[in-house]
């Protein structure tokens, strides 16, 4: 049972290190987002490049790739006499893929998108009121990094909620507290009050 798990969680791993800001800037032959900007390969950093598309690319596939991981997992794991503990493994192992990458030498994205997938796979609702705790938060005080950290501080509360004290909710913790982790020159910023605006015009190396 143990060794049927850690295949799940490396294939889950290997989904989630699939970057999609690397591979839609290469189908619309754009810099490799790692090279200017913030040097994340995430959707905003691939917006800076003003190929809307790409963006676009990049936020459906790193979301799509969290809630297939999940998806999967939830099928297979009866055919192998697993339960919910397999579900949580392959979230978080999707998660961790994502923002440690073993294709980019483990220099990968922040999780939001990647995030939001696997909350909207292991609970629809869950998915839903972290994206419309990030809306709303966006749209009051428009800072994309805020609304990140506030929907990762809820999250946890809303998996309580919807899913109990189980496996999925410890999944949903660790990776609200990476997603943190990851934000920290972001908080950074934030305190200062020199954290970008959603909507401001900035040049692609800014």
């Amino acid at each position: 049972m143990l060794m049927t798990i850690l295949v799940f969680a490396l294939l889950a791993y290997l989904l989630g290190s699939v970057s999609f800001a690397v591979v839609s800037s290469w189908v619309f032959k754009l810099p490799d987002p790692r090279t200017y900007g913030s040097k994340n390969p995430g959707a905003t950093n691939v917006l800076r490049s003003g190929k809307k598309a790409a963006a676009v690319l990049t936020l459906l596939g790193d979301a799509g790739k969290g809630w297939l991981a999940v998806f999967l997992a939830q099928t297979y794991s009866p055919v192998w006499g697993l339960g919910d503990e397999a579900v949580a493994v392959a979230a978080l192992a999707v998660f961790l893929g994502h923002v440690f990458p073993i294709f980019l030498r483990f220099q990968g994205g922040k999780g939001v998108a990647t995030a939001v997938g696997v909350l909207l796979g292991l609970n629809v609702w869950l998915g839903l009121l972290a994206m419309a705790t990030w809306l709303a938060v966006a749209f009051t005080w428009r800072i994309s990094s805020l609304s990140a950290l506030i929907a990762a501080v809820l999250a946890p509360l809303f998996s309580v909620v919807l899913l109990g004290f189980e496996a999925g909710t410890l999944a949903v913790s660790a990776m609200s507290l990476l997603l943190i982790w990851r934000h920290r020159s972001n908080i950074v910023n934030l305190l200062a009050g020199k954290e970008g605006r959603i909507g401001e015009k900035k040049s692609p190396d800014s």
